[in-house]
């Protein structure tokens, strides 16, 4: 389990990260979301131990990350943003040398470098020199060295940057593997991926957390109205009688006639983004409508980012200044002694 509790990270007057809380437990993968600027890489570094906080505290498993150190990491892979790999070591020299930074024992180093090698399917480029490697298989190496001694807890800034699409879908399926004895920590900006992958999403603007549930909850929550858009074969007033005493609709657009079988596109908009596909499907059944095509748009996890970060999108939040009349009467403090207020004579 990782705590993190009031953390504040203040770059002189400039909050990256500003009163940030949470629990994380074990069994489930956490999307970890915000604009550039948000704070979400420093919060991470934190929590690794990586920079410290200028308050508040994180503890991975009980174990203090700065006052613990060494017990608390020993719990956590970590893949940064860019990956830690050194070009001038061989993938094999490499993982060897995470492995005993990491103290795995030696008696299971050389299966412990097997397993994350065929877990990130490096299998064939483990005599390559690094610095010769593409830009998706050093990112599959810094993955690597985030698995190696098997952490309880992984922690990945943007997993699958430089990877391929089939790459994306390997990676995709050893986070979801990972899942059942790990608690692993995904930061992407690519919001079908976390969508795909996570059980809850944690969304942070300004160092902030600002939303927190399941992508499905999410979109519920900030939902508001959603459009059941369709094609049929009918008239207006057809249409119009078929929905008239449905409960949440609160507009209906109706397009005019076309194509040779007369179909007419209509968006229906309901409030609470409540789906009455199967209603309006049997409306239209009991008035004889042809129904060519159904579909609702409703809000994605797209729309529910920007919404909770659009009103300053990514900026870091500033310490509040004094106001110019405090700052005035800071400078210039009036004499205590002068009964008129005037100078001292």
């Amino acid at each position: 389990m990782i705590q993190v509790e009031h953390i504040v990270k203040d770059y002189g007057g400039r909050l990256a990260v500003d009163d940030l809380s949470f629990t994380l437990d074990k069994g489930n993968i956490y999307g970890f979301l915000g604009p550039n600027g948000a704070g979400k890489s420093t919060t991470m570094n934190i929590m690794t131990g990586y920079i410290a906080a200028t308050t508040g505290t994180v503890s991975v498993n009980g174990h203090d990350i700065l006052r613990e150190a060494e017990e608390a990491k020993k719990h956590i892979g970590y893949l940064p943003e860019l990956p830690p790999v050194y070009g001038d070591m061989t993938v094999a020299e490499y993982l060897s040398f995470v492995a005993d930074l990491k103290k795995v024992p030696k008696s299971h180093k050389r299966d412990a470098i097997a397993k994350v090698v065929k877990m990130t399917m490096l299998g064939g480029y483990t005599g390559r020199m690094i610095r010769n490697l593409s830009k998706g298989y050093r990112q599959r190496v810094g993955l690597a060295q985030a698995l190696t001694g098997d952490p309880e807890i992984i922690i990945l800034d943007e997993p699958t940057v430089g990877l391929d699409p089939q790459q994306i879908i390997e990676i995709r399926n050893l986070i979801r593997s990972l899942r059942e004895d790990h608690i692993v920590v995904l930061s992407s900006h690519i919001l079908s991926e976390v969508n795909e992958v996570c059980d809850e999403v944690m969304i942070i603007s300004q160092g902030k957390l600002v939303a927190r549930g399941t992508p499905a909850e999410l979109e519920r929550k900030y939902s508001g109205e959603a459009h059941l858009c369709m094609k049929v074969i009918a008239e207006k007033d057809v249409i119009r009688q078929a929905l008239q005493d449905f409960d949440g609709i609160t507009d209906i657009v109706i397009g005019d006639a076309d194509g040779a079988f007369s179909s007419r596109e209509l968006t229906v908009t309901v409030e609470n983004g409540i789906d009455i596909r199967e209603q309006v499907a049997r409306a239209f059944l009991m008035t004889g409508t042809p129904v060519i095509e159904m579909r609702m748009e409703q809000r994605t996890l797209e729309d529910v980012f920007l919404t909770v970060t659009q009103a300053t999108p990514g900026e870091i939040a500033r310490k509040p200044e004094p106001e110019p009349e405090a700052r005035e009467a800071e400078a210039d403090p009036a004499p205590e002694e002068n009964g008129e207020g005037g100078d001292a004579q």
